[in-house]
């Protein structure tokens, strides 16, 4: 039997990699913003998936 690669989850569930078009795609519909949100958060707060929920709820 294969694997669904439409389910896919990030490898390290505390980081948020957004080079990886379907993590990105994983965490805006996890946190509900759009991927161009996403990408700034990581960038002003880095990587931690506490770090990002923290900057997107402010």
């Amino acid at each position: 039997m294969s694997d669904d690669l439409s389910k896919r989850r990030p490898q390290d569930a505390t980081k948020v990699n957004v080079n990886e078009s379907w993590e990105l795609d994983y965490w805006s519909k996890e946190f509900g913003v759009t991927k161009e949100s996403l990408k700034e958060a990581v960038q002003a707060v880095g990587t931690s998936v506490a770090a990002v929920k923290r900057y997107l709820k402010k």
